[in-house]
């Protein structure tokens, strides 16, 4: 009983680190005295495994990947058009919607911290399985490798929101407290380096049933994702492929109501909702039972944008109507509260993404027919027929469109590849305050005043 209480006590301690270390900007707090940061924590595997559990649901809860109303999927789909804020002061998401974000909102605040928070608890990870004498070799490499994971998949998600933005590889308080940007490109190095490591550390099964904790094939994943995005597209197919390929493991859902359960083998990683029974915090925002809806909606030219016989319309979105007023909003997630037992968990990473991937760098590479036959195995899915494409201008308009189709409000794949398309102007000039500068978010205010070496601030902030 005594050992079982040492861990437990243990464990609150790195909970109460990571909500309190939270609150506060990376450079604006001392090196905390806890037991996180007390090689003890690193000597037993429950103890570090703790440490790294607590991480993840910190992701799940606060910050960029939080299923709630002040996560990304929420935020720039309103900053895009998938969305429809509902125009009422008290609403948070208004400034996103009309483009009229300010260095000082509290969001994109929230996202820059709270990245930074969760990067230093991952290093903290790093740093003390590297100094372990007692954890086995096993166990370093699994806690290792997936820290490293979580530090490249944050600092991915920060450079694109972000533009130029500090690499963090370690809890120096000092060193960090002034530390100056880095260029995109070599951020882009550092996340591939990073990855690579992960990539040949991490074992190619889960760890548990429930893909709550990253494989060899998440680090594929989000390798694909990062190479398309670096251009680097004979390196993303292969990516892609290599998780493709794993049929043992990964399908297709034929059935598209079944695409965003636990038990999915489209998935490639999600987020454990929290205590059983619990389910995702999208599902708990999205989902409104009727109108109007109070904070937003999904877009009625999203909605109606899809073909009528478009298997994602009908599984995907939902409906609500009253009286003469009609609303729609994102059901790819189905449960709103609790259940007996947990159906749904936010999911990060899946099989569909890997497709248009290829999709998208066969295209670049000039392997039109290729491509197509990934975008084709994604829309005969969806219950539609072959695209009748011909040039690679065509093809990649395609994928982009399917794209829209297929992640809409999931974590801003519509900004970043309108982004990285170069096509926010032409998509999102229509918005009411949208200005070619808001391809990037202003670097938070107080981050500035903290820490000089930060300036100069974004374009148009």
């Amino acid at each position: 009983m005594k050992a079982v209480h040492f861990i437990s006590k243990k464990i609150i301690y790195i909970s109460l680190l990571l909500l309190n270390f939270s609150c506060d900007s990376f450079v604006e707090v001392d090196l905390p005295k806890s037991q996180l940061t007390n090689d003890d924590v690193f000597e037993e595997f429950e103890t570090a495994d703790a440490a790294l559990t607590d991480i993840y649901a910190s992701m799940r809860t606060k910050g960029i990947f939080t299923g709630a109303g002040s996560g990304i999927s929420n935020q720039l789909g309103n900053y895009t058009d998938e969305l429809i804020s509902i125009e009422k002061p008290s609403n948070p998401s208004l400034f996103f919607y009309n483009n009229a974000l300010l260095p000082s909102n509290s969001y994109v605040t929230l996202y820059w911290n709270s990245s930074y928070n969760q990067i230093y608890a991952a290093n903290s990870v790093i740093e003390g399985v590297q100094k372990s004498t007692k954890l086995t070799d096993g166990q370093k490499k699994q806690l290792f490798s997936e820290a490293i994971f979580i530090r490249a998949l944050l600092h991915f998600y920060l450079v694109n929101l972000f533009g130029d933005v500090p690499y963090i590889t370690n809890t120096n308080y000092e060193e960090n407290s002034l530390i100056r940007k880095t260029s995109v490109s070599k951020i882009y190095e550092y996340i591939i380096k990073d990855l690579l490591v992960v990539e040949s550390l991490l074992p190619a099964n889960y760890n548990t049933s429930d893909r709550v904790r990253p494989n060899k094939f998440t680090a594929k994943a989000l390798l694909a994702r990062v190479y398309l995005y670096n251009k680097s597209y004979p390196e993303a197919a292969n990516e892609a492929s290599s998780v493709i390929n794993e049929n043992a493991l990964y399908n297709l859902n034929t059935d598209l109501s079944k695409v965003f359960l636990i038990n999915s083998s489209e998935t490639i990683w999600q987020l454990q909702a929290g205590i059983s029974g619990s389910n995702t915090l999208e599902g708990s925002f999205f989902i409104f039972n009727s109108g109007p809806p109070s904070l937003v909606s999904l877009s009625s030219i999203l909605a109606n944008s899809f073909s009528a016989n478009d298997l994602r319309r009908s599984n995907w979105i939902r409906t609500v109507s009253s009286n003469s007023s009609t609303w729609y909003h994102a059901y790819k997630y189905k449960e709103k509260n609790s259940t007996s037992t947990s159906k749904e968990y936010s999911i990060l990473f899946r099989l569909a993404e890997m497709y248009l991937i290829r999709s998208e760098a066969r295209a670049e590479e000039g392997d039109l027919i290729g491509s197509k036959e990934d975008l084709n195995i994604i829309r005969n899915r969806a219950g539609l027929e072959n695209i009748i494409v011909f040039t690679k201008s065509e093809i990649l308009d395609a994928v982009r469109l399917e794209r829209k189709w297929e992640f809409f409000s999931e974590f801003g794949h519509r900004f970043f590849d309108l982004k990285r398309a170069g096509k926010l102007d032409s998509e999102l000039g229509f918005k009411q305050g949208w200005n070619t500068t808001d391809i990037l978010f202003p670097i938070p205010e107080s981050e500035l005043n903290t820490n000089p070496k930060l300036l100069p601030q974004n374009p148009g902030y």
